[in-house]
């Protein structure tokens, strides 16, 4: 690398929000960074930007994430740092991603992907299968809803919002009987052995599109930043994510339609599963396919378009 390197006299600043989990993630990236290029963590700065979906109020309320601007929420605040230059890179959770970045900007360094799996959160229950008839479960993704009332019509769903402490405090005070939270950030915040978690498996729950991933962002004219960043960028993540991502991008999809999509790799093949669903549970679609991870893009787009063509005009058409 010819370009100079961070240093405590010129850190690099790595923006995220400032969640428990959205710091991990930001420490992980420096951690990775540091041992890349031997370099001490004096080296970077972490910059805590609140976004529009870290509002405590909004929180408070569990408002549904589609009633306040969707994925966007989580990002908009970070890339206009990013492009202003206050900051020099961004750390995201990749589910929270949308599938387009602003002009001026590229998402092209992703780390080693962690468990994709969703987590059955109850301080007295094994699993979905042990929810009583008529209970009353929390989630705010719309794709766990749909995909919990496919399921199980009888449950009842309630909005469920804030980080892990939030939600099994809820638990305590009896709002509801369960939760979900993906179990990569249980790992990443080392509570797995503090939380009464149960791992899903993703035949039983398919996991949202790219979850358990950390992409980060960059001004596309910063090549010495892209240098930076190049040696921990793990392939086998990019190109699984550029099938979901294409799926996702296919069905034009956001915080606003429950769309589940993983890929997988084995040898020279990706196989990718996907699945859209009314947001009532009442109906669900589903596909597979398999191709070379070449063109695991290609395989996604096309995904996508057989589902829209199977649903037909109006299947996310819906009002609570």
């Amino acid at each position: 690398m010819t370009n100079a390197l961070p240093s405590p006299d010129a850190p690099l600043k790595i923006g995220t929000r400032g969640s428990p989990l959205a710091l991990a993630q930001a420490h992980e990236t420096r951690a990775r960074i540091c041992a890349a290029f031997d370099l001490p963590e004096a080296a970077f700065a972490i910059v805590v930007i609140k976004t529009t979906g870290d509002d405590r109020a909004l929180i408070a309320t569990d408002t549904p994430l589609k009633e306040l601007g969707g994925k966007g929420l989580f990002t908009k605040e970070i890339e206009e740092a990013l492009l202003s230059g206050t900051i020099d890179i961004a750390v995201h959770s990749m589910k929270d991603m949308p599938v387009a970045q602003p002009a001026g900007l590229v998402l092209d360094c992703y780390l080693p992907r962690e468990d994709v799996r969703d987590a059955f959160i109850s301080p007295g229950l094994g699993g979905i299968a042990d929810l009583p008839e008529g209970a009353v479960v929390g989630t705010s993704s719309l794709r766990r809803r749909a995909q919990l009332l496919n399921r199980r019509p009888d449950l009842e769903v309630v909005q469920f919002r804030g980080n892990v402490q939030t939600r099994l405090r809820k638990l305590e005070d009896g709002v509801a009987s369960c939760t979900f939270l993906a179990m990569a950030g249980l790992t990443r915040l080392g509570m797995l052995g503090e939380v009464p978690a149960r791992p899903i498996a993703a035949e039983d729950m398919l996991p949202a599109v790219a979850q358990g991933a950390i992409g980060i962002e960059r001004r596309a004219d910063d090549s010495a930043t892209a240098a930076l960043l190049e040696p921990i960028h793990d392939r086998q993540t990019a190109q699984r994510l550029a099938a979901e991502r294409a799926f996702l991008a296919a069905l034009d999809g956001s915080c606003e339609t429950p769309i589940a999509g993983l890929a997988e790799l084995s040898g020279t093949t990706l196989r990718l599963r996907g699945e859209i669903l009314r947001p009532d549970g009442s109906e669900t679609l589903t596909d597979a396919g398999e191709a070379p991870i070449a063109d695991g893009a290609a395989l996604g787009r096309d995904m996508g378009r057989r589902l829209l063509d199977r649903a037909g005009p109006g299947f996310f058409d819906w009002r609570q």
